[in-house]
């Protein structure tokens, strides 16, 4: 059985509490129809380091269990969140690492939102999906670039 390393640990608790801090404190911007969660942004930490997909699960879980819709959120944003960052790490384009986490989200997190706020699917789709693209396009993109020139020191295993 393979051992998880004490950096693995560390890198993981880090991304995660980075997550959980960026979506409360934003917390008006990361709840409700329209949305835009910075803390998305962090999903592109994935393709650098596996140690990224449960720091932003267990982040994830941490945000919605405070801010988020209940229990349905909980489970199933925060589930949608861990898949996103599992196609994310098996990302082979860097250009493309963004794209999970705004198609599953849009769908998965679109469909719990009409589901709470009462508003057509279709709407609740687009608004996610939108809100995500900003977030791991408009902030993560750019944050991937910037870190792909360290990620040899940052994020080594």
């Amino acid at each position: 059985m393979k051992r998880i390393s004490t950096r693995f640990l560390v890198q993981a608790a880090v991304i995660g509490s980075l997550y959980a801090a960026l979506t409360l404190l934003l917390a008006p911007f990361s709840f409700g129809y329209m949305q835009v969660r910075v803390s998305e942004a962090l999903t592109v930490l994935a393709f650098f380091t596996p140690a990224a997909v449960p720091g932003l699960f267990i982040g994830c879980i941490l945000a919605n269990i405070i801010g988020g819709f209940g229990i349905i959120d909980i489970v199933f944003g925060s589930l949608a969140t861990l898949t996103a960052a599992y196609l994310t790490y098996k990302m082979k384009n860097r250009l493309l690492a963004p794209l999970p986490p705004v198609i599953i989200n849009g769908l998965i997190v679109g469909y719990i939102i009409s589901f709470y706020l009462d508003i057509p699917l279709w709407l609740g789709i687009v608004s996610v999906t939108a809100g995500e693209a900003i977030a791991c396009y408009g902030l993560g993109l750019p944050l991937l670039l910037l870190l792909e020139k360290h990620k040899k020191n940052l994020f080594r295993i």
